[in-house]
């Protein structure tokens, strides 16, 4: 019977004149005896070929090619986190196969990013640091989160769809879910919240839009629910009002409003709803609880309102509000 070493040899013979691995170990036996070489040993080194490795020595059978070039993969990598297999393999000189195993060895995992309403330009991201950092040397010496008021807005469907998963056989086609109307009949929720609970909310009627005065009137009406549900805030400690930064919200006539209430605003960086507390909160919460309701008018839709935000603990909003440090960092 003939030597590893040579069988080897031969292997890389068949690999070189294109033939498969089942072919090629039915040739070698052919030629080197029944048992010289199995179909399933000639596949692991055609794949070791195919990587382009074409040592032959035994510690090369298995494992990862011994020259590939780490630090060349991960620096682009870092470059370029988006660029496919096809492009690293071509870049590098080696086949996909071999990147494949390569991003594997070194924990790699393809993830898509989060959909973001805007794209920062630099003035924006500069603004978010210098914001989130005076916020954190605020927050460290002085705590002012049991301070903060917090509101948004969020439309509310009547029809929530929700597309659940079927028991098929396995050939068998699911059946199609249509899709939510672009157009289908919804309402703005307005709340305000602290790290307590709900302050106010209301539904905006339908043949309105938030402007500064409609805003300034609800501002008016949250300072009214303050006094009942939160006096202390008002006379003594001070409302620190966090909202972002739409048209009606820096309008003068809401500033004005504002002044006379005495409230202090905090900074906002713009676009950036992953430090606005209703966005990564309360509005996630809210969705999930309203998926699959159907409600047939508004009256039904604030009674669901109601219970969502009643059965929420206290621990719940203090926690929204409690992760903002964190986020600021």
């Amino acid at each position: 019977m003939a030597d590893e070493e040579h069988i080897r040899y031969c292997m890389l013979y068949e690999f070189q004149l294109g033939r498969k691995a089942s072919e090629a170990a039915k040739n070698i036996c052919s030629a080197l005896g029944q048992d010289a070489v199995s179909a399933r040993k000639c596949q692991r080194w055609f794949e070791k070929f195919r990587e382009g490795n074409f040592l032959l020595d035994d510690k090369s059978g298995r494992g990862r090619v011994s020259n590939f070039d780490q630090e060349a993969l991960q620096a682009l990598l870092v470059q370029n986190p988006q660029i496919t297999q096809q492009e690293l393999a071509t870049t590098l000189n080696c086949s996909q196969k071999t990147i494949s195993n390569q991003l594997c060895a070194l924990g790699k995992v393809q993830q898509f990013g989060k959909w973001v309403p805007h794209e920062l330009t630099d003035n924006n991201r500069n603004q978010r640091v210098t914001i989130c950092s005076s916020l954190l040397s605020r927050q460290n010496p002085l705590p002012f989160l049991e301070q903060i008021v917090t509101g948004d807005e969020e439309w509310v469907l009547y029809v929530n769809l929700k597309r659940r998963p079927q028991w098929l056989d396995k050939n068998e086609a699911p059946q199609p879910t249509p899709k939510p109307d672009l157009h289908a009949k919804n309402v703005m929720l307005c709340v305000w919240w602290n790290f307590k609970g709900i302050l106010h909310y209301e539904l905006l009627p339908s043949n309105q839009t938030i402007t500064s005065a409609v805003y300034s009137a609800q501002l008016e009406r949250l300072a009214q629910a303050l006094r009942e549900k939160e006096p202390a805030l008002i006379n003594q400690k001070g409302v620190i009002l966090h909202h972002h930064n739409a048209r009606p919200h820096t309008a003068r006539i809401t500033a004005e409003k504002l002044r006379q209430l005495e409230w202090e605003v905090l900074p906002q960086p713009a676009y950036s709803p992953d430090i606005a507390p209703s966005d990564y909160h309360l509005f996630r919460s809210l969705q999930n609880f309203l998926l699959g309701k159907k409600f047939n008018n508004e009256e039904c839709l604030k009674n669901a309102l109601t219970e969502f935000f009643a059965s929420k603990s206290q621990e719940f909003y203090n926690r929204g509000i409690k992760m903002l440090p964190e986020r600021w960092a």
